[in-house]
C-alpha cells in the first residue's frame, strides 16, 4: 500500500531545501549526516489534501460586485442556512464567520467536505442529480434561506432540483441563487470564431451541462413556482474574462455588433426568491420586446455589419438602387 507523503527538508534559516511526492511509506529512509538540515516534515495524504487548494475555492472580498459577494449580502445576517452544493466552503466560511449564519451544507465531492465541515453544523454527502436527497434533510427541520451559488448549470435536472428547494423554506424563508449567464458578447465570440471553449472555470467549465439567458432564468423560477425580488448583475467587458483572447481576434465591426446585443456584458446573475404567495413585487430579468423593436433592433446590427464590408463607393450605389424602390437606409 503506498500512502501520499510530502517531504520537506528546511535548513537553519528555515529555507525548503528538498520536497519530495508520493513516496511509498514502506520504503521511507531518511539519513540526514549533514549539520545543515534543521528541521524534516513528514506530512500524510489527509493533511496534505486539506492544504491542497481545491478547484472550486477562492477568496471573496465582501466589498466587492462579485457573484460570491452578492451572495453573501442577499443571504444577510444571522440566519439558518443549507447551502446547496457548498463545495469547499468559500461562502460558507463568510457566511459563517462575517454573517454570524448556521450552515447545514449538502456536497457531493469528499475532498470538498473535508474543507468545508469545519464552516457547518453538518454536512451531508448529497447527489442532487438524485431525487433521493431532499430525505437527507428529514426532521432538520427548515431554512431561513436556502442558497445555491452557481450549481443549478452543473446538473441535468435544475428545473425540478429548483423545485426540490421550495418545501426546505421557513414560512419567510427565501431562496439565493447565482446562475451564470451564457448570452455575454465573450461567450457570442467563441460561437463567432469556431471554438466553444471548456475550460476548468468560468462561463463554459467545463462541468456545466445546463445553460441560461435572462429569460432562461426567468422561466426557471417561473416553472418552480417562484417570483424573483431581488437581483444582482455581475458585469464585465469582454476583453477582461477568460475568453479574451477570442474577443481580440475578432474584427472591430463584428465586436460592435455583439457589444450592442442586449445585456452582452452581463457576466452572472444572483438573485433573491421567495414563493408566488410571499410578499414582495416581481422582476423580470428579460424585458418584454415588442416584436417592431425587435424587428428594428435586428436591422440595425444587420445594416452595421454589411456596411462595415462595403467601400464608400459601393455603399453609395447600393443606396441608389434601394432609392429607386423607395427603401431608405
Amino acid at each position: 500500500m503506498v500512502i501520499l507523503l510530502s517531504v520537506t527538508l528546511l535548513d537553519k534559516a528555515g529555507r525548503q531545501v528538498a520536497w519530495v511526492l508520493g513516496v511509498p511509506i514502506c520504503n521511507i529512509q531518511i539519513s540526514v549526516k549533514s549539520t545543515k538540515i534543521r528541521k524534516i516534515t513528514i506530512e500524510s495524504n489527509r493533511s496534505f489534501m486539506k492544504n491542497k487548494r481545491h478547484n472550486y475555492e477562492y477568496d471573496v472580498d465582501v466589498e466587492s460586485q462579485t457573484a460570491p459577494a452578492n451572495v453573501v449580502r442577499l443571504v444577510g445576517q444571522n440566519k439558518q442556512v443549507l447551502e446547496i452544493g457548498c463545495g469547499p466552503g468559500s461562502i460558507t466560511k463568510i457566511l459563517k464567520d462575517q454573517n454570524g449564519c448556521e450552515i447545514t451544507g449538502l456536497e457531493l465531492d469528499p475532498e470538498a467536505i473535508e474543507k468545508v465541515t469545519s464552516y457547518c453544523t453538518q454536512v451531508f454527502q448529497a447527489d442532487l442529480n438524485s431525487s433521493e436527497w431532499p430525505k437527507l434533510l428529514d426532521g432538520f427541520g427548515k431554512f431561513d434561506v436556502v442558497v445555491a451559488a452557481d450549481v443549478l448549470e452543473h446538473l441535468y435536472d435544475p428545473w425540478t432540483t429548483l423545485r426540490r428547494m421550495v418545501p426546505l423554506l421557513k414560512d419567510d424563508g427565501y431562496l439565493v441563487i447565482s446562475l451564470p449567464h451564457v448570452g455575454h458578447a465573450a461567450v457570442m465570440s467563441c460561437l463567432f470564431n469556431g471554438d466553444f471553449q471548456y475550460g476548468n472555470w468560468g462561463l463554459l467549465d467545463k462541468t456545466h451541462i445546463r445553460f441560461f439567458c435572462l429569460k432562461n432564468i426567468d422561466d426557471l423560477f417561473a416553472q418552480a413556482e417562484l417570483k424573483i425580488i431581488e437581483v444582482a448583475y455581475v458585469t464585465k467587458p469582454a476583453e477582461e474574462t477568460e475568453f479574451a483572447e477570442d474577443w481580440l481576434k475578432l474584427p472591430a465591426f463584428v465586436k460592435k455588433a455583439l457589444a450592442s446585443a442586449p445585456h452582452s456584458n452581463i457576466y452572472q446573475v444572483v438573485v433573491k426568491a421567495v414563493p408566488l404567495n410571499f410578499d414582495g413585487n416581481p422582476i423580470r430579468l428579460a424585458p418584454i420586446f415588442h416584436n417592431a423593436h425587435k424587428k428594428a433592433s435586428l436591422l440595425a446590427v444587420l445594416k452595421r455589419l454589411v456596411g462595415a464590408c462595403m467601400g464608400a463607393r459601393l455603399k453609395r450605389q447600393v443606396r441608389s438602387v434601394l432609392n429607386l424602390v423607395k427603401i431608405k437606409v
